[in-house]
């Protein structure tokens, strides 16, 4: 292996190094910050550890088609300390900042939907209501009116057939039952 192809891969482990480190750093701030549920973490870790080893692996591919050799572990070592001794706190937070950015344009973007769509929909619904109930209203006084309409027509009737309901056997009840009827429709309406 030529020396080209050494110091090539020793950049492309110090890189590794770095990109796990700034990996690591704002899947610890995220996970603080969006608060995951305690036995998430433990698979998260999981994932995290198993991107990063894919990732190094692809990297150490691209660098030396994947031998391993000394320096590829020290490439990654001083990635990562490095990483930690001078980017660590820049990317924390820069990452927070990422966090309050997205959460203040998910909060303007639902009340914008609010102011769009939700509002307008419930002063549609109280439209409705209100309008509903006008009609509602409506039927119910045009009800009574035929109703008041009819009753003479009722009297009539019953003056009318009086002579021959007088001449059947009716049934008290039955007739008990019509007056209570009619008591009770008067009273509603």
């Amino acid at each position: 292996m030529s020396l080209d192809t050494q110091w090539i891969t020793l950049t492309w482990m110090l890189l590794s190094g770095i990109v796990m480190g700034m990996a690591y750093d704002s899947y610890r701030v995220l996970s603080g910050q969006l608060r995951f549920p305690r036995w998430s973490m433990h698979t998260l870790d999981l994932l995290y550890w198993v991107a990063s080893a894919l990732f190094v692996f692809r990297m150490l591919y691209a660098g030396n088609h994947g031998q391993l050799r000394f320096y590829v572990f020290l490439g990654l070592i001083i990635g990562v300390c490095f990483y930690f001794w001078l980017l660590s706190v820049t990317t924390q937070r820069f990452v927070v900042m990422l966090i309050k950015l997205a959460r203040t344009l998910i909060h303007w973007c639902g009340h914008i939907l609010n102011i769009l769509f939700v509002m307008p929909a419930k002063g549609l619904y109280k439209l409705v209501r209100v309008i509903l109930g006008f009609v509602l209203a409506i039927l119910i006084f045009l009800g009574k009116l035929v109703l008041q309409c009819l009753v003479p027509f009722g009297k009539l009737f019953r003056w009318m057939f009086r002579p021959l309901l007088k001449h059947w056997v009716t049934p008290r009840w039955i007739i008990r039952a019509g007056s209570s009827i009619a008591a009770i429709w008067k009273r509603w309406f």
